[in-house]
């Protein structure tokens, strides 16, 4: 076993462990954070295994955006913070199918490849991803845009009781006592 087996089974121990901080923590926060610890890892992974741009881009689209957006949208929202009891529920059936998922997972991969060694491709470089990327996969590159998009829009429009409240035909109100805004001015 070579140093970069090691460290590569060490950091998946680690992905491993946040993962499952991130779906046992009752703090919303906290998983959020757990996440970034994760995926972290995760692109530690993809550093040993010597593809140093799929972990840049682990980085910096998984870690800096989609949990900045997770957390904007729990701050945007007004969600509870702290510890929620509403979320206490029994563990056991998850627990059970994940398990089950895993072992099905395992036994399927060990009679796929009955433990032979796989030839690897040549390696990738970043000129043949770019020609992959904006030539077979721009549409659901740019889906995922504008599915990111809709829901930080989402997130404002929730956050924002104010909009959508007042049906047509309704006076604007205001929150300063001694102002009507509908008479044109004092009471």
């Amino acid at each position: 076993m070579t140093g970069a087996d090691v460290l590569l089974l060490a950091l998946g121990a680690v992905a491993v462990g946040a993962g499952v901080l991130v779906v046992t923590t009752k703090h919303l926060v906290r998983a959020g954070l757990y996440l970034v610890v994760c995926l972290g890892a995760l692109a530690g992974d993809f550093l040993v295994l010597s593809a140093e741009l799929v972990a840049w881009v682990q980085v910096l689209i998984y870690v800096g955006a989609v949990v900045v957006l997770l957390l904007f949208a729990v701050m945007l929202t007004r969600a509870p913070i702290g510890a929620s009891d509403d979320l206490d529920r029994p563990g056991w059936p998850a627990a059970l199918i994940g398990g089950g998922v895993g072992l099905g997972l395992t036994v399927l991969l060990v009679d796929a490849y009955r433990w032979s060694t796989v030839a690897l491709p040549d390696a990738g470089t970043a000129e043949r991803l770019g020609e992959q990327i904006f030539q077979s996969w721009v549409l659901p590159f740019e889906v995922l845009s504008v599915l990111l998009l809709s829901a930080l829009v989402g997130a404002i429009v929730l956050s924002r009781p104010d909009i959508g409240r007042a049906g047509p035909g309704a006076a604007p109100t205001t929150d300063r006592p001694g102002v009507d805004v509908s008479a044109g001015g004092r009471r």
